[in-house]
Parts: C-alpha cells; sequence; structure tokens
C-alpha cells in the first residue's frame, strides 16, 4: 500500500470519520508518539530524579552505617586510649608547677645554668600570657659561655622536675671569644577554674 501525500491536502477536521485509513493511522501514531512524550515528561522524568534521589541516599545511609558500625566495634578500644591519653595528661599536670613553686623556677634555672659553667647577665620574668585553658610564663634569660656550656645547660632544663621549654634563642660572639645566648624560657600553669579530665581532679592548678 503506497502512502498519499496529496490526501494530507483537503483534509475535513469537522469530518474525521471520513478519513482515509492511512491518514488516521499516521495522526493516531503522532498521538501516541505525543502522549508518550507527555507521559514522560510529565511522570516518568520525575519519578526516575526521584529514584536517583532515594538511591544517593541510601548510599549516604549505607556509608553512614559502615562509619558508626566501626565507631561501635572499636569503642573499648577508643575508651581504653582515652583512659590512656587521661592518665598521660594527668600525669603532665602534675609536672606543671604550682603558685607556691613559680618563685623558686628562678632558683633552679640559675642553678642549671651556673652549674653548667655559664655566667648569667639576667634572668627576669615577663608578663604572663593568659591562653585557652592555661597560663604562660615566660623569663628572659641573657648568659655567657661556650657551646658546651650552652648545650649542656639546655639538657638540664629539659630534666627539670617541672615542664620548662626554650624558645627564640640568639648567640652573639662577643670580642672577647665568648658567646653570649639570649633565650626566653617558659613555663606553664593550669588556668584556675578550668575543667579538668577526670584522672587528674586531684591535681591543683
Amino acid at each position: 500500500m503506497k502512502f498519499d501525500i496529496q490526501q494530507f491536502n483537503d483534509l475535513d477536521f469537522e469530518n474525521v470519520g471520513g478519513w482515509s485509513f492511512q491518514v488516521k493511522a499516521f495522526f493516531a501514531t503522532v498521538l501516541v508518539v505525543l502522549v508518550c512524550f507527555g507521559g514522560y515528561f510529565l511522570f516518568i522524568s520525575d519519578a526516575r530524579e526521584n529514584l536517583a534521589r532515594v538511591e544517593q541516599q541510601e548510599l549516604d545511609l549505607r556509608e553512614d552505617f559502615k562509619n558508626k558500625y566501626r565507631l561501635a566495634a572499636n569503642l573499648v578500644l577508643y575508651r581504653e586510649q582515652l583512659i590512656v591519653m587521661e592518665e598521660q595528661f594527668a600525669e603532665l599536670l602534675q609536672m606543671l608547677p604550682s603558685k607556691n613553686e613559680m618563685p623558686g623556677l628562678l632558683d633552679d634555672l640559675t642553678f642549671v645554668a651556673t652549674d653548667s659553667g655559664l655566667k648569667i647577665n639576667s634572668l627576669n620574668w615577663q608578663p604572663e600570657v593568659e591562653l585557652d585553658f592555661y597560663l604562660e610564663f615566660p623569663i628572659n634569660m641573657s648568659v655567657r659561655g661556650d657551646y658546651h656550656m650552652m648545650g649542656k645547660m639546655a639538657a638540664g632544663v629539659a630534666k627539670l622536675p617541672r615542664i620548662v621549654s626554650l624558645h627564640d634563642f640568639t648567640i652573639i660572639k662577643q670580642e672577647s671569644g665568648e658567646l653570649e645566648m639570649n633565650i626566653q624560657a617558659k613555663t606553664y600553669r593550669f588556668k584556675e577554674g578550668a575543667e579538668l579530665p577526670q584522672n587528674a581532679k586531684g591535681v591543683k592548678p
């Protein structure tokens, strides 16, 4: 059966029943295609977007479940590690000087410096620095001697029973051949009222 395009020239839309079979079949096919496309964009495309969104939510929930399962599986280990960390923190707190011990640190630093053979030019407290949960107490030092003496002093400071750290040093060679070192020592004290770990509750700031 040949398809005659001339049949479309004189279509009477008020007499659809009088159209030929080929014309009716053509318009029926066009109508079916339009209905399919319209149905897809009106219903199926939204459903596909919802499906993609739900599938992504499923992946996110699976990943979240894996992470929570991993945490739950290692909860005992994490608690044991937390106890060890709190104990170590408590030990460090014990090494911080109390209020009564602060003046004695100058004596300790003086002893370490002189025991190393160094001559002390100056040793002075600087204004305290308040940080998040602790106080920082800088001490400016100026000493004279040689490299070995200065190294011995640094080793002696590291062995003090209370935490003292050394910072920002400069070494200048004098005309006499001696070395002059300017350095800042810092010690720390837990701020009063700051919350301590359970294992460190007995430590006095």
